[in-house]
């Protein structure tokens, strides 16, 4: 109720002028009456204060005119009946028409203070309500996550708040050509942020008051929702970025992890591809490498779909000049190619190359490709093709050069390892074809011309005389020293090379090293026919050195020695219940041995825990023969 009444009070559109008219009758009525009943206990002159409260309220209400008439109405209705001679005018026939003076020039005061005080309570109302408005467009601007999205609620709760019939805000300069329309501009330090598009009709008050009180606010709130916008964009690319960033380091390492580990390089290409094609958002990646014959083979790919059909991993195509391996090729420098009416590196292209056969069958538009150097050599490319028409970031080479350094990282340690383990390889081979030498040249030259002298010293023993025993029984001592030294040759050459395994195979030598060995030994040997004879030379060397270091160290019982040809790998597992505790890097026989073995792309693992006996576990790939 006294909120309505205040709002009524405050309204900037005073009521009807008729009813100022029937309002000021009815407060000179109500004043005189309430005038006769004062006159009993004042003095005359004191009542046309009575009548000063009607001037007021009609003065308030309806203005300063139709407070000075109210107020020249409440003079002569005062002169009328409450001056003597009473229910006569007397202002114009004596001296009463002072007093009427001071009453008027008292009542055009109090009007004038009435619609003074009016104004600026109605001012002050209006600004208040204008603060509330501003806290709620700041309220509004400042807590949208799009500002543009929030305009027009706060467009329409301004124009609601002010009373106008609309008003639109829109950012940077708007080009209204309706008539019917003005444009205010919201600027902030000469910086054009925004427009604020009124009716054109509206009055002069009305206008001014826009844009000496609204506008300013409005320019300020404004300003702060554009820095908060620009801020929280910043942010939130700030935020995209670390993510992007975290994510490409995350796959750099994934792949770096791969390549310090030495695992093969084909597995080190997939996982290229897969990483680099998430990271850069790609729809297929390829890696391929330069053949000598201008061909290139395909080292793998990778597809964001996982109904696309890979290509075939080793394939050979040849290199058309005009497709993007040969461009990275001819200049040895990132390129990008589009498939229609593209470019790549500013020379006209097309569907050409690598995407005339993706454009027909997956739709890709554009390629990237980085090339792949190793040791200052062109090995390969990577490529990253994109089905999306909108062009890519400018960073996307430099990221997909961080990969290509990887893979060139990974080829080199690969080649290292590649060249080092068939140095290891002709290492042993040549030392196993000396071996075989020496053992054939001692069967064939020393062995046989001890056996011949033996035989001549046999021969000649028997044909001494039965007169001279001591000279027999000297040829007797030299026959059996030879054949000792004989025996002593023999053991030596099967240390060299043992002639049973190139004779009879596997088998048949580790049988016999079983039988020489001082500890028992479980020999289970499960081999189809021959293995390659670096294979079985590796095998015989591992069992042979093990069951020496079995006799010399491991105080045991029983030895089993199991060994199988499984697949593309042949087995071997040796296993004592002695004591235990070996150290495998203790002695030059296991390093020789894991030498051997590592040439042929073996392990060989040691598990010896102390008082538990010794476990030899050795894997040889067949196919490394």
């Amino acid at each position: 109720m006294r909120a309505r009444m205040l709002s009524s009070l405050l309204r900037v559109t005073r009521p009807p002028f008729l009813v100022g008219v029937i309002v000021g009758v009815a407060c000179v009525t109500a004043e005189t009456f309430l005038a006769f009943l004062l006159e009993r206990v004042a003095p005359p002159n004191a009542l046309n204060v009575v009548y000063l409260v009607g001037v007021l309220v009609v003065s308030y209400l309806w203005g300063l005119g139709l407070g000075m008439l109210t107020a020249l109405a409440s003079g002569f209705v005062y002169d009328f009946f409450l001056v003597v001679p009473r229910h006569t005018v007397t202002v114009f026939g004596s001296w009463s028409w002072m007093p009427m003076l001071i009453f008027l020039v008292v009542g055009l005061l109090v009007s004038a203070a009435a619609a003074l005080m009016r104004a600026l309570l109605i001012e002050a109302e209006e600004r208040r309500g204008e603060a509330d408005l501003e806290a709620a467009t700041a309220r509004l601007l400042l807590r949208a996550e799009h500002l543009r999205a929030a305009l027009p609620v706060v467009a329409r709760r301004l124009a609601q708040g002010l009373g106008l019939p609309f008003l639109a805000v829109e950012l940077g300069a708007a080009g209204v050509e309706d008539p019917g329309k003005v444009t205010l501009p919201l600027s902030d330090d000469d910086v054009r942020l925004g427009t604020l598009v009124a009716p054109a009709d509206l009055p002069a008050a009305t206008l001014r008051r826009l844009r000496e009180r609204v506008v300013p606010s409005l320019e300020a709130v404004l300003a702060a929702a554009c820095d908060r916008e620009a801020i929280g964009n910043a942010l939130a690319a700030s935020r995209d970025e670390l993510a992007r960033v975290a994510q490409e380091q995350a796959g750099l390492r994934r792949v770096a992890t791969l390549v310090a580990r030495g695992v093969r390089p084909a597995e080190i290409f997939g996982a290229v591809a897969r990483e680099m094609g998430l990271i850069v958002n790609a729809d297929h990646t390829a890696v391929e490498r330069y053949e000598t014959d201008r061909t290139v083979a395909l080292m793998s790919f990778w597809s964001a779909s996982d109904d696309v059909p890979a290509p075939p991993f080793g394939s050979h195509r040849p290199l058309r000049e005009d497709g993007v391996s040969s461009l990275v090729l001819r200049t040895g420098r990132s390129a990008r190619m589009a498939a229609a009416g593209g470019t790549a590196e500013g020379t006209a292209g097309g569907a050409a190359g690598e995407l005339d056969t993706w454009v027909r069958d997956e739709k890709v538009v554009a390629a990237i490709a980085s090339p792949i150097v190793v040791e200052a050599r062109l090995w390969g490319v990577v490529i990253a093709f994109f089905r999306g028409l909108e062009p890519q970031p400018e960073d996307v080479e430099e990221r997909i050069r961080d990969f290509t350094e990887l893979v060139a990282t990974a080829i080199s340690n690969a080649q290292a390892r590649d060249e080092l383990a068939a140095s290891r390889a002709r290492v042993v081979a040549a030392s196993d074809e000396t071996r075989h030498r020496i053992e054939r040249d001692l069967h064939d030259g020393a062995q046989q011309r001890l056996v011949s002298l033996g035989l001549q010293l046999r021969m000649a023993e028997t044909a001494v005389p039965p007169e001279l025993p001591k000279l027999r029984e000297q040829l007797s001592h030299m026959a059996e020293g030879l054949t000792l030294v004989l025996e002593d040759l023999r053991e030596l050459s099967r240390g060299i090379h043992p002639a049973i395994l190139s004779k009879g195979g596997l088998a048949p030598a580790l049988k016999m090293l079983a039988r020489r060995s001082p500890v028992p030994v479980d020999l289970r040997v499960r081999v189809d026919g021959r293995l390659p004879e670096r294979v079985e030379v590796a095998v015989y060397y591992v069992v042979s050195e093990s069951l020496t270091n079995v006799a010399k160290h491991a105080h045991a019982s029983l030895v089993c020695v199991d060994v199988e040809a499984v697949g593309e790998a042949a087995r071997v597992a040796i296993r004592d219940d002695g004591k235990g505790g070996a150290d495998p890097h203790g002695g030059s026989g296991l390093i020789g041995l894991l030498d051997r073995v590592q040439a042929l792309g073996g392990t060989i693992e040691v598990t010896s825990p102390p008082g538990h006996g010794t476990t030899l576990t050795a894997v040889i790939p067949v196919g490394g023969g």
